[in-house]
């Protein structure tokens, strides 16, 4: 079975940090992962993406504060968030291209991790 598998999300203070990490399993991470956000009355919206090559690419929102990377050997990707703000308050989703049994390629979302930044 399919799964990716966000963890790392809670209650932060503004300027804190938090990690964000997200494991797959039925499948091995493909060219293409990214990390998403949704906050109340929003659209989802992409704030990380990181690419064959290790290409990232960042919102402009979070560019500087936010880091994303891969760890093939643990099938995982990660979202290393600092000096948040209250406006980062979202349910952050994983989203990645998997290879699957037999070879083929499947796009995946995770359930989602909250984060919320208050004082």
């Amino acid at each position: 079975q399919v799964q990716l598998v966000e963890s790392g999300g809670g209650l932060v203070q503004p300027g804190g940090s938090l990690r964000l990490s997200c494991v797959a399993s039925g499948g091995v991470f493909g060219a293409y992962a990214g990390w998403y956000r949704q906050a109340p009355g929003k659209q989802r919206e992409v704030v990380a993406t990181i690419s064959f090559g290790d290409i990232t690419n960042y919102a402009d929102s979070v560019r500087g504060r936010f880091t994303i990377s891969r760890d093939n050997s643990k099938n995982a990707v990660y979202l290393q968030m600092n000096s948040l703000k209250p406006e980062d308050t979202a349910v952050y989703y994983c989203n990645a291209q998997l290879r699957v049994t037999g070879g083929s390629f499947v796009s995946w979302w995770g359930q989602g991790t909250q984060v919320t930044v208050s004082s």
